[in-house]
């Protein structure tokens, strides 16, 4: 590993710090209205390594037809997807102030915005793969170079347009197509496993004819490293391990914060065990 990718390592995690940080204020400013807690704080290393150095984007110019595509599948993470778009340079603080405000477009599930970097109206679960085939196709077709990423929630492999989805993907030989799939083993109802059996992810993704990698969806140097050394002649499919609520002690695997409302006590609780983490990190560097 280069100096240079070491670097960028700890750039990275200082913006998942920041991510978290400012999803927990987003939270605690929505009131009554809730957010989804557990889903947004399962997946902040995985968009902040995206955003902080993998996918090629220009916030000075969100339309450039080269830039790479970011397709949030499981779009109830938007506490973890807004912060990943404000530290890219995509989103204003204003922005964020006005998470799930009436007549905001910083809505409890993203709406496209091609201006402000949202690519893909979510809300229906199970349906950006599908899209993310579509322009993989575009992009095959007209010779770019674009890379392909979609995030989909474990629970949401539930849906069968999802497999479909992997089928043409394997078919047309994909490999700018590239899954990330927030493996946190749990959904609204339960775990994942008592609620539809799904377990086996990698043999099962796998026999679609993808290639498939399992790694911690919370250790940055392995996202980063499986991520700047791509060569795949297939489509790719990371699945990563991560926990529900991470971070936070009364968050963690717990399905009540699956979408929940925010005290300022649990805020300010939450924040202390954050900075506490970040101490005992800096201290083992």
């Amino acid at each position: 590993m280069t100096d240079a990718d070491k670097e960028m390592i700890e750039n990275i995690t200082i913006i998942a710090n920041r991510m978290r940080k400012k999803a927990l204020k987003m939270a605690l400013e929505a009131g009554k209205n809730g957010a989804h807690l557990g889903g947004g704080l399962s997946c902040i290393e995985i968009l902040a390594t995206l955003y902080g150095g993998i996918a090629k984007l220009d916030p000075q110019n969100p339309l450039w037809k080269g830039r790479d595509r970011i397709l949030i599948s499981k779009a109830h993470c938007v506490l973890a997807y807004y912060t990943a778009l404000y530290e890219r340079g995509f989103l204003k603080e204003e922005d964020l102030n006005n998470f799930e405000k009436n007549g905001s477009d910083m809505a409890g599930h993203p709406l496209r915005n091609l201006e402000k970097g949202i690519e893909y109206s979510g809300g229906s679960l199970g349906m950006a793969l599908s899209v993310g085939v579509g322009m993989a196709i575009d992009a095959k077709q007209k010779k770019r170079n674009n890379k392909i990423f979609v995030l989909l929630g474990d629970g949401e492999c539930e849906e069968g347009a999802i497999w479909e989805a992997m089928m043409s993907a394997s078919h047309y030989k994909l490999n700018n197509l590239i899954g990330i799939i927030d493996r946190n083993h749990l959904q609204y109802d339960g775990t994942t496993e008592e609620v539809a059996g799904l377990d086996n992810f990698t043999e099962r993704i796998s026999s679609f004819g993808w290639d498939v990698q399992e790694v911690d969806g919370h250790n940055i140097k392995e996202l980063w490293n499986i991520l700047k050394n791509y060569d795949h002649k297939k489509p790719f499919m990371i699945i990563a391990d991560t926990v529900k609520g991470k971070g936070i002690s009364f968050m963690e695997n717990n399905p009540k914060w699956h979408h929940s409302q925010l005290s300022l006590s649990q805020y300010e609780q939450a924040i202390k065990e954050l900075d506490k983490e970040n101490v005992e990190y800096a201290g083992n560097q």
